[in-house]
């Protein structure tokens, strides 16, 4: 009885450069590829995932095991497919940032800053809140399943061995990067209205009260009032996130 192993080096190759792809878009993703997430489980994470997509896509990765460039030059374009899908999951929850950035200069919160935990790095403390409490109701909601799904879904748009289209990456890159900003805006549209109004009624009560320590009551009293309209419209802010994210996830996969 003879067993042929044959395959085996082809299909090797072919797992190598899944791996690439899969392990590339989950060094970005939110909520597995913060820093402070242990990078063992990141690669267990990416490793699971491309012993599940693989078997899926197995045709798409015609390997040619006689030369090794075109091997190399294959995980190089996967590596930036999957460098392209996680960044635009990422730059997502950068309209967290920008709203928190808004609300908290509007409160009065603007110099307060914390490490943010997801990033490593300082940053605004209604950021920190909006980003975290974004990664929590994304796992929550089982919306990470259309970034499996979306993952499994780029075979189609693009294939193993082609080359990426630079003019629709830089496209999706630019619309990424606007839609997440206008919708940070957009968010924090509720404080920009409450900073306005509040900031003419200050300056009008310095007006007829000269001798009144007006920052003395307007800070404290800007933030308390601040908190309380964050606390009436945090549901409605974070759905309408959940929808701007689902909507991305679904624009990435053909129909």
């Amino acid at each position: 009885m003879r067993i042929d192993i044959s395959f085996l080096p082809a299909y090797a190759a072919a797992f190598m450069l899944a791996f690439a792809r899969v392990s590339a878009m989950v060094m970005l993703l939110p909520g597995l590829g913060e820093t402070n997430i242990p990078v063992r489980i990141k690669l267990s994470t990416a490793l699971l995932l491309t012993l599940i997509i693989l078997p899926l896509h197995r045709q798409a990765y015609q390997v040619d095991m006689g030369s090794l460039t075109p091997l190399l030059v294959m995980m190089l374009h996967e590596i930036i497919i999957g460098v392209v899908l996680g960044a635009t999951a990422r730059v997502t929850f950068a309209a967290l940032q920008v709203a928190g950035a808004v609300i908290a200069q509007q409160m009065g919160l603007g110099f307060v800053t914390a490490v943010d935990p997801t990033q490593g790095q300082q940053g605004v403390l209604v950021g920190n809140f909006l980003t975290m409490l974004g990664v929590t109701m994304l796992f929550a909601t089982d919306s990470h399943h259309l970034v499996i799904a979306a993952l499994s879904d780029s075979y189609k748009v693009f294939a193993p061995g082609e080359l990426v289209p630079s003019g629709d990456v830089a496209s999706l890159a630019t619309q990424a990067f606007g839609t997440a900003f206008k919708l940070g805006l957009q968010l924090s549209a509720p404080f920009l209205v409450f900073g306005l109004v509040f900031n003419v009624g200050l300056g009008v009560l310095a007006r007829l009260m000269p001798q009144m320590q007006v920052y003395f009551v307007g800070a404290p009293l800007s933030i308390m009032l601040g908190f309380l309209i964050l606390a009436f419209v945090l549901a409605a802010m974070m759905g309408t996130f959940l929808g701007y994210f689902d909507g991305v996830m679904h624009d990435m996969m053909p129909r």
